[in-house]
């Protein structure tokens, strides 16, 4: 069976914009996906990427059009300043990597939810009690997110390095069992043609 391991952050635009067409494309090829959320930030210190606010203006100027016109295009809500942004991605984070070891429910649905409710639903994904409903709409236990603390720091912190270690520089990343890599969202039909090419 054919393995995506997904890295990403949950307060990255482009990693919702992603929406649920991985877990779509790996249902068509019978793939699983590894969830691992990391530190984008940093990612970025270790692998010479540059934080938004410390971007050229052209750069961020030409984020929040493409950010908009993304959105536009796949007929996602999409907010470009949402009320609670940046917040802190650990919580959310830990709770993905819980509910992954927990098993139950549907770790692709949490992880969108979490990413929609940060940028079409004007809620702070670093509450606990967002989290929580989260969880329990993709069918986990809500008590994941003080159960999942201890694992959920030591796997975050895991993921960084393994990220780091496997060429990870942004996010949303999608690396395959041999080792290919797919950067962004718009990549996730490339992601699925290798999938079909290898399992010829």
């Amino acid at each position: 069976m054919a393995q995506i391991d997904y890295y990403f952050t949950t307060l990255s635009p482009f990693a919702y914009l992603a929406g649920t067409r991985l877990e779509q494309v790996a249902a068509r090829q019978g793939a699983t996906i590894t969830y691992k959320p990391v530190d984008l930030g940093a990612v970025f210190a270790r692998t010479g990427g540059t934080p938004l606010g410390q971007r050229s203006q052209a750069r961020i100027d030409y984020r929040a059009q493409e950010l908009v016109r993304q959105a536009k295009k796949l007929k996602m809500a999409f907010n470009l300043k949402p009320a609670h942004w940046p917040t802190n991605p650990a919580p959310s984070s830990y709770a993905i990597i819980a509910a992954q070891k927990a098993g139950g429910g549907d770790v692709g649905v949490l992880t969108h939810s979490l990413m929609r409710a940060c940028w079409a639903e004007e809620k702070d994904i670093a509450d606990d009690a967002v989290v929580k409903a989260c969880l329990e709409q993709a069918g986990f236990d809500p008590a994941l997110t003080e159960s999942g603390l201890l694992v959920g720091a030591e796997t975050y912190a895991a993921n960084l390095e393994e990220a780091v270690a496997r060429g990870v520089f942004g996010a949303p990343f999608y690396i395959t069992g041999d080792d290919q890599r797919f950067f962004g969202q718009d990549r996730i039909d490339d992601l699925e043609s290798h999938l079909q090419e290898a399992g010829r």
